[in-house]
Protein backbone atom coordinates (compact mmCIF):
# COMPACT_ATOMS: atom_id res chain seq x y z
CA UNK A 1 0.00 0.00 0.00
CA UNK A 2 0.93 3.42 -0.66
CA UNK A 3 0.66 6.22 1.58
CA UNK A 4 -1.80 9.37 0.42
CA UNK A 5 0.07 11.81 -1.27
CA UNK A 6 -0.19 14.35 0.98
CA UNK A 7 1.41 12.72 3.44
CA UNK A 8 3.88 11.25 1.16
CA UNK A 9 4.50 15.05 0.57
CA UNK A 10 5.23 16.07 4.12
CA UNK A 11 7.42 13.31 4.61
CA UNK A 12 9.66 14.16 1.57
CA UNK A 13 9.53 17.69 2.21
CA UNK A 14 10.72 17.01 5.96
CA UNK A 15 13.37 14.56 4.87
CA UNK A 16 14.75 17.35 2.33
CA UNK A 17 15.09 19.64 5.24
CA UNK A 18 16.59 17.04 6.90
CA UNK A 19 19.26 16.12 4.08
CA UNK A 20 19.91 20.03 3.66
CA UNK A 21 21.05 20.77 7.37
CA UNK A 22 23.31 17.43 7.07
CA UNK A 23 24.81 18.31 4.10
CA UNK A 24 25.22 22.14 4.69
CA UNK A 25 26.66 21.64 8.19
CA UNK A 26 29.73 19.41 6.39
CA UNK A 27 33.10 20.74 5.25
CA UNK A 28 33.93 21.50 1.84
CA UNK A 29 36.38 18.75 2.59
CA UNK A 30 34.07 15.53 3.92
CA UNK A 31 32.55 15.92 0.29
CA UNK A 32 35.21 13.30 -0.74
CA UNK A 33 35.06 11.17 2.02
CA UNK A 34 33.19 7.94 1.93
CA UNK A 35 29.61 7.52 2.35
CA UNK A 36 28.31 4.60 4.21
CA UNK A 37 27.53 2.90 0.50
CA UNK A 38 29.93 1.18 -0.91
CA UNK A 39 32.13 2.93 -3.64
CA UNK A 40 29.90 5.89 -3.31
CA UNK A 41 31.70 9.00 -1.34
CA UNK A 42 29.20 11.75 0.03
CA UNK A 43 29.16 13.65 -3.19
CA UNK A 44 28.16 10.87 -4.92
CA UNK A 45 25.24 10.19 -2.65
CA UNK A 46 24.47 14.06 -3.10
CA UNK A 47 24.59 13.90 -7.02
CA UNK A 48 22.57 11.00 -7.00
CA UNK A 49 20.04 12.69 -4.22
CA UNK A 50 19.62 15.82 -7.24
CA UNK A 51 18.94 13.39 -10.07
CA UNK A 52 16.87 11.20 -8.28
CA UNK A 53 14.60 14.83 -8.19
CA UNK A 54 15.17 15.12 -11.87
CA UNK A 55 13.86 11.50 -12.38
CA UNK A 56 10.84 11.57 -10.06
CA UNK A 57 10.28 15.12 -12.29
CA UNK A 58 10.52 13.19 -15.09
CA UNK A 59 8.03 10.40 -14.12
CA UNK A 60 5.77 13.44 -12.83
CA UNK A 61 5.50 14.86 -15.91
CA UNK A 62 4.91 11.55 -17.99
CA UNK A 63 1.99 11.63 -15.04
CA UNK A 64 0.70 14.99 -16.39
CA UNK A 65 1.06 15.15 -20.08
CA UNK A 66 0.68 11.47 -21.08
CA UNK A 67 4.23 11.50 -22.77
CA UNK A 68 6.77 8.46 -21.93
CA UNK A 69 9.39 10.60 -19.83
CA UNK A 70 11.44 7.97 -18.67
CA UNK A 71 13.43 8.20 -14.99
CA UNK A 72 16.46 8.05 -16.69
CA UNK A 73 17.43 7.76 -20.12
CA UNK A 74 19.28 4.38 -19.24
CA UNK A 75 20.92 2.78 -16.47
CA UNK A 76 24.25 3.12 -18.05
CA UNK A 77 23.29 6.70 -18.17
CA UNK A 78 22.35 7.19 -15.05
CA UNK A 79 25.28 5.86 -13.33
CA UNK A 80 27.71 7.78 -15.65
CA UNK A 81 26.33 11.28 -14.05
CA UNK A 82 26.33 10.34 -11.25
CA UNK A 83 30.29 9.71 -11.65
CA UNK A 84 30.43 13.32 -12.93
CA UNK A 85 28.87 14.74 -10.98
CA UNK A 86 30.60 13.99 -7.67
CA UNK A 87 33.61 15.35 -9.24
CA UNK A 88 32.07 18.73 -8.98
CA UNK A 89 32.77 21.18 -6.24
CA UNK A 90 31.39 21.09 -2.68
CA UNK A 91 29.30 24.50 -4.10
CA UNK A 92 28.15 23.07 -7.00
CA UNK A 93 27.01 19.89 -5.58
CA UNK A 94 25.05 21.82 -3.01
CA UNK A 95 23.16 24.39 -4.95
CA UNK A 96 22.37 21.46 -7.93
CA UNK A 97 20.51 19.40 -4.69
CA UNK A 98 18.96 22.57 -3.68
CA UNK A 99 17.84 23.46 -6.86
CA UNK A 100 16.56 20.28 -8.02
CA UNK A 101 14.64 19.67 -4.80
CA UNK A 102 13.07 22.97 -4.99
CA UNK A 103 11.87 22.16 -8.61
CA UNK A 104 10.61 19.28 -7.34
CA UNK A 105 8.20 20.81 -4.99
CA UNK A 106 7.26 23.47 -8.38
CA UNK A 107 6.39 20.86 -10.28
CA UNK A 108 4.37 18.26 -7.66
CA UNK A 109 2.41 21.89 -6.81
CA UNK A 110 1.24 21.88 -10.59
CA UNK A 111 -0.09 18.37 -10.71
CA UNK A 112 -3.63 18.14 -11.68
CA UNK A 113 -5.29 15.95 -9.17
CA UNK A 114 -6.34 13.68 -11.84
CA UNK A 115 -2.84 12.99 -12.72
CA UNK A 116 -1.59 11.39 -9.73
CA UNK A 117 -3.42 8.42 -10.95
CA UNK A 118 -2.23 8.14 -14.15
CA UNK A 119 0.25 4.53 -14.69
CA UNK A 120 4.36 5.63 -15.14
CA UNK A 121 7.34 2.95 -14.83
CA UNK A 122 9.89 2.73 -12.65
CA UNK A 123 13.21 2.56 -14.13
CA UNK A 124 13.47 -1.50 -13.11
CA UNK A 125 10.17 -1.73 -15.82
CA UNK A 126 7.57 -2.04 -13.38
CA UNK A 127 4.39 0.27 -13.34
CA UNK A 128 3.36 2.29 -10.27
CA UNK A 129 0.80 4.57 -10.08
CA UNK A 130 2.05 8.69 -10.01
CA UNK A 131 0.89 9.05 -6.56
CA UNK A 132 3.64 6.61 -5.54
CA UNK A 133 6.46 9.01 -6.40
CA UNK A 134 6.41 11.39 -3.23
CA UNK A 135 6.41 8.41 -1.49
CA UNK A 136 9.51 7.12 -3.28
CA UNK A 137 11.20 10.59 -2.65
CA UNK A 138 10.43 10.02 0.92
CA UNK A 139 12.05 6.69 1.02
CA UNK A 140 15.20 8.67 -0.74
CA UNK A 141 15.57 11.75 1.60
CA UNK A 142 15.90 9.74 4.74
CA UNK A 143 17.33 6.72 3.62
CA UNK A 144 20.28 8.38 1.87
CA UNK A 145 20.70 11.29 4.96
CA UNK A 146 21.63 8.12 6.79
CA UNK A 147 24.05 7.06 4.16
CA UNK A 148 25.87 10.10 3.74
CA UNK A 149 27.20 8.90 7.62
CA UNK A 150 27.47 12.36 8.51
CA UNK A 151 25.57 11.48 12.01
CA UNK A 152 21.75 10.81 11.14
CA UNK A 153 20.04 7.27 11.59
CA UNK A 154 16.70 5.69 11.70
CA UNK A 155 15.49 6.66 14.28
CA UNK A 156 15.53 10.28 12.71
CA UNK A 157 12.47 9.08 10.44
CA UNK A 158 8.76 9.57 11.98
CA UNK A 159 7.79 6.51 13.36
CA UNK A 160 4.72 6.48 10.93
CA UNK A 161 6.23 6.12 8.19
CA UNK A 162 9.10 4.33 9.84
CA UNK A 163 6.15 1.47 10.17
CA UNK A 164 5.55 2.18 6.20
CA UNK A 165 8.85 2.05 5.46
CA UNK A 166 8.76 -1.24 7.14
CA UNK A 167 5.99 -2.55 5.49
CA UNK A 168 6.99 -1.37 2.14
CA UNK A 169 10.31 -3.77 2.45
CA UNK A 170 8.75 -6.45 3.50
CA UNK A 171 6.32 -6.85 1.12
CA UNK A 172 9.55 -6.18 -1.71
CA UNK A 173 11.21 -9.20 -0.02
CA UNK A 174 8.53 -11.54 0.23
CA UNK A 175 8.34 -11.36 -3.62
CA UNK A 176 11.53 -12.24 -4.45
CA UNK A 177 12.88 -16.10 -3.80
CA UNK A 178 14.90 -17.55 -1.48
CA UNK A 179 13.89 -14.79 1.18
CA UNK A 180 13.97 -17.13 4.62
CA UNK A 181 10.66 -16.96 6.12
CA UNK A 182 11.31 -14.07 9.20
CA UNK A 183 8.63 -13.10 11.69
CA UNK A 184 9.51 -9.26 12.42
CA UNK A 185 8.51 -7.87 15.82
CA UNK A 186 9.18 -4.76 17.73
CA UNK A 187 10.83 -4.41 20.97
CA UNK A 188 7.76 -2.89 22.19
CA UNK A 189 5.89 -5.69 20.86
CA UNK A 190 3.19 -3.78 19.33
CA UNK A 191 3.94 -4.50 15.52
CA UNK A 192 4.58 -7.01 13.92
CA UNK A 193 5.31 -8.34 10.06
CA UNK A 194 5.92 -11.20 8.26
CA UNK A 195 8.87 -11.68 5.58
CA UNK A 196 9.52 -14.62 3.33
CA UNK A 197 7.61 -18.04 2.21
CA UNK A 198 6.17 -18.88 5.81
CA UNK A 199 5.01 -22.01 4.60
CA UNK A 200 8.49 -23.17 6.24
CA UNK A 201 10.48 -23.07 9.42
CA UNK A 202 10.16 -19.67 10.63
CA UNK A 203 12.21 -17.42 12.11
CA UNK A 204 11.46 -14.84 14.59
CA UNK A 205 13.60 -11.84 14.89
CA UNK A 206 12.88 -8.60 17.50
CA UNK A 207 14.25 -5.29 17.67
CA UNK A 208 13.35 -2.05 17.80
CA UNK A 209 11.60 -0.30 15.18
CA UNK A 210 14.00 2.09 13.96
CA UNK A 211 16.41 -0.67 14.05
CA UNK A 212 14.74 -3.26 12.19
CA UNK A 213 14.00 -0.66 9.06
CA UNK A 214 17.81 -0.12 8.88
CA UNK A 215 18.62 -3.65 8.58
CA UNK A 216 15.34 -4.51 6.54
CA UNK A 217 16.89 -1.72 4.06
CA UNK A 218 19.96 -3.16 3.98
CA UNK A 219 21.86 -0.44 5.98
CA UNK A 220 23.60 -2.21 9.23
CA UNK A 221 22.25 -4.38 11.66
CA UNK A 222 22.07 -3.38 15.21
CA UNK A 223 23.09 -5.54 18.54
CA UNK A 224 19.61 -5.16 19.19
CA UNK A 225 18.14 -7.08 16.28
CA UNK A 226 18.29 -10.61 17.16
CA UNK A 227 16.72 -13.91 17.17
CA UNK A 228 14.60 -15.16 20.08
CA UNK A 229 18.16 -17.24 21.13
CA UNK A 230 20.14 -13.97 20.98
CA UNK A 231 21.56 -14.63 17.61
CA UNK A 232 22.10 -12.36 15.00
CA UNK A 233 19.19 -12.60 12.07
CA UNK A 234 19.37 -14.31 8.79
CA UNK A 235 21.03 -12.38 6.17
CA UNK A 236 19.12 -10.25 3.71
CA UNK A 237 19.62 -9.21 0.18
CA UNK A 238 20.35 -5.24 -0.56
CA UNK A 239 17.30 -2.85 -1.25
CA UNK A 240 17.17 0.60 -2.54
Amino acid sequence: MTPPVEVSLAWAGDGAAHLRGLMNRLGDDAFAAPSALPGWTRAHVLTHVARNADAMINLLTWAKTGVVTPAYASNAQRDADIAAGATRTPAEIRADVEETSDRLSHVVKKMPEEAWSATVRHRDGSELPASRVPWMRAREMWIHAVDLDAGASFADMPVPMAVELVDDVAADLSARPGIPAIRLVTAEGDREWTVGDMSGPVVRVVGPLADLAAWLAGRGRSRAVRRDDGTAPPDLPGWL
